[in-house]
């Protein structure tokens, strides 16, 4: 497999297909899952002519975990930076899936946006507590609950339960995700990094942001509100927020089709 060292030392996996000649695309998945988890883009991709380079994040799929206390959102950050200036990549769209996409956050609020050409978010709010002047959380987080509620792992909110998803895409689901990794449940590792992405706020990074910005949401989201697109989108310069139907947190792998399609139209802008 292909791989990069970080600049820590780490070993980083990453798949990589398409043209190598075409403009990067950087794929960065979510909490616990693999690079595997784009493949229902991949395709589309690399047939559209990009270079596709999707990232296992440092503990996850492939990717060596690393040393105690290096598992905060800025290391994810500076892991990404780390795979474009290795890969000598310009001009790259990084998108990034849930914790994914706050880790490139985590990237820009270090100053490091060389390389990027613009950024999709895929249903991933910037700041996951709720407070007056943010009602766009993670269900149920709040000041009251701020150092238990992650504690051992991700809660359940309740909201839209995987039956209520329908076959089609709960086979989605199962086909996409590492299930070994799913059962192992959290190592210290994921729980430290959990914890400090639950508590940070990249509002103000994205005010900060020059290039452009697709803020995407499922409109059935697990974790938060859909209206954290829209919102978000407000936050950025420059902007721009879709919201996928029947469509939950996974929204590139619940509806691969209407999230790929409006990926490829982002693209070719």
């Amino acid at each position: 497999m292909p791989e990069i060292l970080s600049t820590d030392g780490v070993r980083l996996n990453y798949l990589e297909s398409g043209d190598p000649a075409g403009r990067p695309v950087i794929l960065v998945a979510g909490f616990k899952a693999p690079a595997t988890s784009w493949k229902p883009q991949l395709g589309a991709l690399e047939k559209a002519g990009y270079r596709v380079i999707a990232l296992d994040r440092r503990g996850h799929g492939a990717s060596e975990v690393g040393r105690d206390g290096a598992h905060d959102m800025d290391r994810h950050g500076a892991d990404i930076g780390d795979a474009i200036a290795a890969l000598e990549l310009e001009n790259t769209t990084v998108v990034g899936q849930s914790m994914g996409g706050n880790s490139i956050w985590a990237l820009l609020s270090a100053g490091r946006a060389a390389g990027i050409r613009d950024i999709v978010i895929v249903d991933q709010t910037p700041k996951m507590l709720n407070s007056e002047d943010w009602p766009y959380g993670f269900y149920d987080y709040d000041s009251s609950n701020i150092d238990t509620l992650f504690a051992s792992g991700v809660p359940d909110p309740g909201r839209h339960s995987l039956v209520s998803k329908g076959p089609v895409r709960v086979a989605r689901l199962l086909k996409a995700i590492d299930l070994k990794a799913a059962k192992a449940g959290f190592t210290p590792a994921e729980l430290e990094l959990l914890n400090d992405h639950a508590k940070r706020d990249w509002r103000p990074t994205i005010a900060a942001t020059a290039v452009p910005v697709l803020f995407v949401a499922g409109r059935e989201s697990d974790f938060w509100p859909c209206e954290h697109a829209v919102a978000s989108a407000a936050l950025a310069p420059l902007g721009h927020s879709a919201v996928i139907q029947k469509a939950g947190h996974a929204t590139n792998i619940e509806q691969p089709k209407a999230f790929t399609v409006g990926l490829l139209k982002w693209l070719a802008r």
